[in-house]
Parts: C-alpha cells; sequence; structure tokens
C-alpha cells in the first residue's frame, strides 16, 4: 500500500474516532487534517468538495471522506478513505449501544451526556466559522448566506430546495 493510501486510511480513522456529534462536528477535524495537517487540499478545494457532499445523499462526512480521498488518489484513496471513516463507528456502536442500555438511566452516564452535548454544539459552530470565512468571498457570499439562513430560520423550507437555489442564484451572480 503506498504511503499517500495509508495516509488517508490514518487520517479518516482518526477523524471518525474522534468526530463525536455526527457528520458537521467532524468537519472541523477533517479541516484541520486535510488542509492544514496534510495539506491535500487548499481551503477554497475543500469548500467545494464540502458543497458536493451536501448535496449528494448520504451522510456528509462519508461523503465528504470518499470525495476527498479520490481528489487525493483516485478510486483506492476513495475507497481506503471511506472506509477509515466508517471503521471507528462500526467497531464503537456496539459497545456504546450496550453502555446505552445498561446505564442509560444512571445519573452519571446522563451527567457525561450533558457535558457532552455542548461541547459538540461548539464542534458544529467551530466548523460553521471556519467553513464560513473560507466561503464568504464578496458581498454576493454574504447575500446569498443571509438570505438562506433568513428562509431557514422562518421558513419551512427543505434545507435540499435550499442547496438547489443556491446553486441557481450563484449561476446567476457570478456569471
Amino acid at each position: 500500500m503506498s504511503s499517500i493510501l495509508l495516509g488517508l486510511f490514518l487520517s479518516f480513522f482518526r477523524i471518525g474516532l474522534f468526530g463525536f456529534g455526527g457528520g458537521y462536528a467532524m468537519l472541523p477535524l477533517m479541516e484541520l487534517e486535510i488542509v492544514r495537517g496534510q495539506g491535500w487540499l487548499n481551503p477554497f478545494e475543500f469548500i467545494d468538495i464540502i458543497a458536493v457532499a451536501e448535496m449528494t445523499p448520504g451522510a456528509i462526512a462519508i461523503n465528504t471522506a470518499t470525495f476527498v480521498g479520490y481528489r487525493v488518489a483516485g478510486p483506492a484513496g476513495a475507497i481506503l478513505a471511506t472506509v477509515g471513516v466508517i471503521s471507528p463507528p462500526l467497531l464503537l456502536v456496539l459497545p456504546a449501544g450496550w453502555l446505552a442500555a445498561r446505564y442509560g438511566e444512571n445519573r452519571g452516564f446522563k451527567q457525561v451526556l450533558q457535558g457532552i452535548h455542548p461541547a459538540v454544539l461548539s464542534l458544529i459552530a467551530l466548523a460553521a466559522f471556519v467553513l464560513g470565512g473560507e466561503a464568504m468571498i464578496d458581498l454576493k457570499s454574504y447575500l446569498i448566506s443571509g438570505v438562506s439562513l433568513t428562509l431557514l430560520l422562518f421558513t419551512k423550507i427543505h434545507p435540499l430546495v435550499l442547496i438547489v437555489l443556491g446553486a441557481a442564484t450563484g449561476l446567476l451572480l457570478y456569471l
């Protein structure tokens, strides 16, 4: 196995291992590893991959791993990055499920979860801050973001419809 393939697997294994809170909480870890740590992508390439991963059916963390792996090392990279990011959750879900079933009503277990929730929220907020800083490139991008946020907060618009509208607006504004 080449060093780049092994690096992809190990990097995404670490991301999967410490990516508590789901896909959006994993994005800062991915950005740190992929852009700053390994230098496999620049920030704009990473944002583009996140946008495609968001539009593609499936979990954003898995889609991102697949797309990054493919971009870095082709089909083999896509497979190894994807296997890397899903392996830790697969290995941890059985013991975690057992613990939750056995100790779910335990006061200490509930307190641990109450501590984890705000930490996970901070990871999601960090993802929004880091990715937003890289995606906001001009007044048009701020306009698209502001309108999108307003629609999400005050209407029942489906996120997929919002993504399609954002893409169409991007086509119109950036021609």
